[in-house]
């Protein structure tokens, strides 16, 4: 009892998840090919036309296999992986959908045709397995002879190169302008080309000058397909090597390329040079006029009599160096006599003018006397205070300088504060 409802039950269910199949009707299966030129104008030979195959499959598809004619006069390359997807067609039906972009390209002018594609498929056709062909139309495709009296895809020289955008980045290691006799420096030479395999691409450039000796490189060529077609890539690289102790132009190389989108001859260059004779110098700008300097000259005199009046209102620097204070404060807190006076005697030996400015100072220099004759014994006290040593050093260590006149007018342009020049005056009480 249970077996019997179980499968009913699945097979209830597959009728939901699966349509029923209808027998193949004509139209239910279709395959075109579309060709796709630049600006809808005849190409040239080895310039990149894309096809476009699209089939529409009302049909659930069980295998198929797409078969390409032999595209005899064109070379070719798939871009891409083929793309399945659905859409909705008019009468409001779901169907499958395949695209396909292959990029071919003429090998010479002419009036071509490109034979039928053929999508070998298997369909469930009203409950039996079927392979069906579907075959698209055979399209027309008429490349243009180049008719201009140069150039050209016949041409030997110049080298013929239809794309869309044409790139060249040139890069030396190290700067040819740094290098001497003997020394060498690798140039790479990148060319990209948009709508192009890396065949197309021109063989590498001569580069070839008096002076220097060059040792061409491996090339290396690589196609990167992108949905909007392939792009080319080539690296040509070389060593380069002056002989000479002199400065070595080399020439800029042109590169002449067809733009497929403006259908117009162009052209790209790798970038002049210069070998040897140091690093190139910026070009100059227009001379400037007299009255130029003349205000340049006065605004710098001003400003220098400006900074020489700040200076002059700036404080003195300290009598005592940083770490000489400190030690005579610490070993005025400890009451460290002998280390006290050494330190003052070191420090005055070592600054004889220092020295002459304490001696025109006579409570300074009585105070040294005295811990002086301490230390030796040549009188008798029973000790020295040490802190009011300190103070009357101290007195020193805080002097300013007297602020010219000149400097009170331009203390506000040096930053002082009054509170800055209240101290200065006070200083010098």
């Amino acid at each position: 009892m249970v077996r019997p409802l179980l499968v009913c039950s699945v097979a209830f269910l597959l009728g939901a998840a699966f349509p029923a199949i209808a027998e193949v009707r004509p139209g239910d299966l279709t395959l075109t090919v579309t060709p796709e030129t630049s600006g809808n104008a005849k190409p040239f030979a080895r310039e990149m036309v894309l096809l476009r195959i699209r089939g529409v499959y009302r049909q659930q598809i069980l295998l198929e296999e797409m078969l390409q004619p032999s595209l005899a006069n064109f070379s070719w390359t798939q871009l891409g992986r083929d793309h399945w997807g659905r859409t909705k067609l008019p009468d409001g039906q779901n169907a499958l959908v395949l695209d396909r972009v292959i990029a071919v390209f003429p090998h010479h002018a002419g009036d071509f045709t490109i034979e039928p594609f053929t999508h070998r498929l298997t369909v469930n056709d009203d409950g039996v397995r079927r392979m069906i062909d579907v075959r698209s139309e055979t399209v027309s495709l008429p490349v243009a002879q180049w008719t201009s009296p140069a150039g050209g895809p016949d041409a030997a020289d110049p080298w013929w190169l239809p794309a869309q955008d044409v790139s060249i980045t040139d890069s030396w290691s190290p700067d040819p302008e740094t290098l001497k006799v003997g020394e060498s420096a690798r140039r790479i030479v990148t060319i990209e080309a948009q709508g192009l395999v890396a065949e197309g691409l021109p063989p590498r450039p001569v580069m070839r000058t008096r002076g220097i000796l060059t040792f061409a490189g491996p090339v290396t060529r690589e196609t990167i397909i992108t949905p909007a077609g392939p792009v080319a890539r080539a690296t040509y690289q070389w060593d380069v090597r002056p002989a000479i102790d002199d400065v070595i132009p080399l020439d800029a190389i042109t590169i002449p390329w067809f733009d497929t989108n403006t259908r117009t001859m162009r052209e790209a260059e790798i970038p002049a040079r210069q070998i040897g004779g140091g690093l190139p110098d910026t070009e100059a700008g227009p001379p400037r006029p007299i009255v130029s300097w003349f205000k340049t000259i006065c605004a710098s005199a001003l400003a220098f009599y400006i900074g020489w009046l700040m200076l002059r209102s700036r404080p003195q620097r300290e009598f005592f160096d940083r770490k000489t204070w400190t030690q005579l404060s610490d070993a005025a807190r400890s009451e460290n006599i002998v280390l006290f006076f050494n330190t003052l005697d070191k420090f005055l030996k070592g600054n004889n003018n220092k020295k002459a400015k304490i001696d025109l100072m006579e409570p300074v220099k009585t105070k040294i006397s005295e811990i002086e004759s301490h230390i030796y014994g040549l009188k008798k006290t029973s000790s020295v205070d040490l802190r009011s040593s300190l103070k009357i050093l101290e007195t020193l260590q805080s002097a300013r300088a007297t602020p010219t006149p000149e400097a009170a007018a331009l203390a506000s342009l040096d930053g002082l504060s009054d509170h800055a020049q209240q101290t200065n005056v006070r200083a010098n009480r």
